[in-house]
């Protein structure tokens, strides 16, 4: 009776009760697996009929002892779970293949038959033909190691963290440089139905946030560079306190603001570099400039030059001095031909030093002066003792040198703004 319900391949007669394919258009047709791997035809079977596996999914992939009693049905929900789940939510992909199975047991048995096994082996090939090597990076790496190396968290303390909005771990800022730049791609999908203008659109702007990514990591890296967060946390004064530099002169801090739009295209070091040796490029022709002077002055030997620099000195002293002398002395004679033409007059000695330049400035003589002075201020306090007068001033007086008078007698404190 148990001979009975054993099924046999049609084709080599091998027995198939664990495993069988059995042909949906034709009766009785039942092969053994390496006959249907093999394509065999019998009688009206041809190899592309429809096929049925008959077993229900209980045989094992991998032999009973080395798989651990894994069925073809639990491999292919496996396979489904590692699919929907993703790598390393074993707790979900265990509950997914059935209750029989653990976490522990459903990460071990896929690491060590789908990723260290032979599939795993025959899949992830040791060498990937028709990779490009990028000769840019000395390790080797995809990609350059200043591109895919972390720069070091900055070493504040947690206070100046706060302050700045600074995360070390992520090497992050609250506010970042264009802090809505992800507006660009936060509601943006791919569909199915998506035209090629549609595409293209959604493209551009992917683009354009990856350009403010750079822009935003490229900013950052020039405030690592400079130090400008210990600067704006006030720590570079300490620093610069320790390690005293040479004076910068006013030219060379112009020079400075010239140079500003390299920066973005320098490290710290390489303009600092470049700026000192400018500076030694000046002292450099300054000198040679210098011994070009010693050569037309007939000076051959460095000890010559330091007699002539004394000499020098010397020549140029006296030169100053005999200038500062004549300076002196043309003041003092400019100020005595200041009123050469009125200092002999009569009532030259009567007026103050402001009424002699304002005399010689107008050309009037000193008494014509102290007589329009005398009429002027008269007729100012009648006026302000409400007795009515009426001016008489000189016919020679007219009306520019009128006003000229009563501003410099209004300026002085004489009459008041309103009477003039």
């Amino acid at each position: 009776m148990a001979e009975l319900g054993k099924k046999y391949c049609v084709y080599c007669l091998a027995e198939v009760s664990p495993l069988r394919f059995r042909c949906t258009e034709c009766a009785d047709i039942e092969l053994c697996p390496e006959c249907f791997s093999a394509g065999a035809e019998i009688g009206p079977h041809r190899r592309w009929h429809g096929y049925q596996l008959v077993d229900g999914g209980r045989f094992t992939l991998w032999g009973a002892e080395a798989e651990g009693g894994w069925s073809s049905r639990e491999e292919q929900l496996l396979l489904d779970a590692i699919e929907q789940f993703g790598f390393g939510n074993w707790e979900d992909m265990a509950a997914h293949v059935g209750a029989s199975r653990t976490p522990q047991e459903v990460m071990e048995h896929y690491v060590s038959m789908y990723i260290h096994g032979n599939l795993g082996k025959a899949c992830i090939p040791d060498t990937i033909p028709n990779r490009v090597t990028d000769h840019t990076c000395p390790s080797g790496g995809p990609l350059s190691p200043s591109l895919t190396t972390p720069l070091p968290p900055l070493d504040i303390s947690v206070a100046e963290q706060q302050q700045l909005g600074y995360m070390p771990l992520r090497d992050d800022y609250e506010i970042e440089y264009d802090q809505d730049a992800e507006t660009l791609i936060s509601g943006l999908s791919v569909n199915y139905d998506d035209d090629d203008v549609e595409i293209e659109l959604k493209r551009a702007h992917v683009d354009m946030y990856v350009r403010k990514l750079k822009e935003r990591q490229r900013r950052k890296n020039i405030a690592r560079d400079y130090n400008l967060v210990p600067a704006f946390l006030g720590k570079d004064k300490k620093d610069k306190e320790k390690a005293p530099k040479r004076k910068i002169t006013k030219e060379e801090k112009e020079l400075r603001l010239k140079l500003r739009p390299l920066y973005q295209f320098m490290s710290c070091k390489e303009f600092e570099d470049f700026f000192e040796n400018m500076h030694k490029e000046r002292i450099l022709r300054a000198k040679i400039r210098e011994l070009q002077r010693y050569r037309r002055n007939g000076i051959t030997k460095m000890e010559e030059s330091a007699e002539y620099e004394a000499a020098r000195h010397k020549r140029e002293k006296r030169k100053e001095n005999k200038n500062i002398a004549s300076s002196k002395r043309g003041k003092e004679e400019g100020k005595e031909g200041e009123f050469a033409a009125i200092e002999n007059l009569p009532s030259f000695e009567l007026l103050s030093d402001r009424e002699k330049v304002l005399c010689s400035s107008l050309n009037l003589s000193p008494a014509r002066y102290v007589t329009v002075k005398t009429i002027i201020i008269k007729d100012h306090l009648q006026k302000r003792q409400g007795i009515p007068s009426k001016s008489r001033l000189p016919s020679y007086l007219d009306k520019v040198l009128k006003k000229r008078i009563l501003n410099f007698l209004t300026e002085s404190g004489w009459i008041s703004r309103d009477a003039s």
